[in-house]
């Protein structure tokens, strides 16, 4: 135990209270933040999308299965990759039963470069059963800002440009993961939020529950360490 301060109950509810005093503060907050993402404007999307799903070719409105809002998960998957990043892979094992999203008119998908053949041959190796299409010689990896390739698109990601990216040692190459949101009417497709790398780690379930321990969430540098694909340890 030499890692954990020991102390009186009495003591321990002291503590206990002041930081019920910062938890409750910093949930005041984030129903903040919350209300400015609700609250962003939609772009109208003037482009189709393709892509190859388990049934054939769909287009991205077919990918909201007639629900009015859609959820994008960009898997990072290169398609000279043999299996998917583990990283992501952790984040759609957080996932659970999609039932409870449908009853909010939301529809959960990924997309990924990959061919549908890998995709789905690592699909069965996970154990998942949730909708994933590959995006496979369509622009949508590169307009969404989670292929990175100077040859197809200027190169961005989180909202920075390459110079910002190299001055701060961002990633400005290769696959790099995020989320995106759309709402569909009228059969148009609109787009109304996208958030990338650390944006996406209030879906880490498992973290939350660590985040409750003495030892605490794992920082991303560490999981590097140590993450694997849940079939690898």
């Amino acid at each position: 135990m030499s890692d954990v301060q020991v102390a009186s109950r009495q003591d321990w509810l002291a503590a206990r209270k002041r930081l019920l005093a910062s938890e409750e503060e910093a949930a005041r907050r984030l129903a903040e933040v919350g209300a400015q993402r609700r609250a962003l404007p939609a772009v109208k999307l003037e482009k189709e999308y393709v892509f190859d799903g388990p049934e054939g070719k769909v287009t991205l409105l077919d990918l909201f299965a007639g629900r009015r809002q859609l959820i994008v998960y960009h898997f990072m998957f290169d398609p000279a990759w043999d299996h998917g990043c583990k990283f992501c892979s952790y984040l759609v094992d957080n996932i659970g039963h999609l039932s409870h999203l449908y009853a909010r008119d939301t529809t959960l998908v990924l997309v990924s470069r990959a061919p549908l053949a890998k995709i789905e041959s690592f699909k069965a190796r996970m154990g998942w059963s949730l909708p994933w299409y590959s995006s496979h010689g369509s622009d949508f990896n590169y307009d969404f800002h989670v292929t990175l390739d100077e040859a197809v698109a200027p190169v961005e990601y989180n909202y920075r440009d390459r110079a910002t990216l190299e001055r701060t040692g961002g990633q400005t190459s290769g696959e790099a993961g995020g989320l995106s949101v759309f709402v569909q009417g009228g059969g148009d497709i609109y787009h109304t939020y996208s958030t990338y790398g650390e944006g996406a780690a209030l879906l880490h379930g498992i973290d939350n529950y660590l985040e409750l321990t003495p030892q605490g969430r794992p920082l991303i540098q560490d999981k590097a360490g140590w993450l694997r694909h849940h079939d690898r340890y």
